[in-house]
């Protein structure tokens, strides 16, 4: 089973569909997480009815700002909706071809301390609910250490450290992943 992620700086780009149906012909996910949005309500029904999945669960935008998107292919998951705010949203899969189901959060962390300080207790109240495999996804606006960014303001040790204690209570693991080398660039 595929799960694509993409943080796409906003989903009003002309080139916005094709670049999903092209990833979705080159890779052929049963789910996709497009995070920072920037399009939430009916417009954000509108442009995800008009891609190739058949299921969407939408956390509305902050003005402009943020906005995420859980979509599948109900023919490889059933997805039930548990609980979103504007920074998660997070839901119960069952694959189709098994018994397996677990818990999948998709996550576009507030710029704003305070904002993701909410979206850390919220995981830690979410973890404390349920015993089933868990996948988190997305973008957390946060880095442990000065070595996963290139540019931008220096990382503060407090930041990092509201973080770390974030994974460490909810028994997070990094899985990796496949892209450029930075996590966080802003050059």
């Amino acid at each position: 089973m595929k799960i694509i992620v993409w943080n796409c700086r906003g989903a009003l780009s002309p080139n916005f569909g094709s670049n999903v149906e092209d990833l979705v012909r080159d890779y052929s996910p049963s789910m996709m997480i497009v995070t920072e949005t920037r399009v939430g309500g009916d417009r954000a029904k509108a442009i995800t009815d008009r891609l190739s999945f058949d299921g969407a669960i939408h956390a509305d935008t902050v003005g402009y700002a943020g906005g995420i998107w859980l979509l599948w292919n109900s023919e490889a998951v059933e997805v039930t909706h548990i609980l979103s705010t504007e920074q998660e949203i997070h839901a119960l899969v069952k694959v189709s071809y098994s018994n397996l189901s677990w818990i999948i959060s998709a996550i576009y962390a507030s710029p704003r301390l305070a904002e993701r300080r909410i979206l850390w207790h919220n995981l830690s109240l979410v973890n404390a609910t349920h015993n089933l495999p868990w996948i988190i996804l997305g973008d957390f606006n946060e880095v442990l250490s000065g070595e996963e960014k290139l540019g931008g303001r220096l990382v503060t040790a407090y930041r990092a450290r509201l973080f770390k204690d974030c994974i460490n209570e909810c028994g997070f693991m990094d899985m990796g992943f496949s892209g450029p080398r930075f996590t966080w660039s802003n050059l």
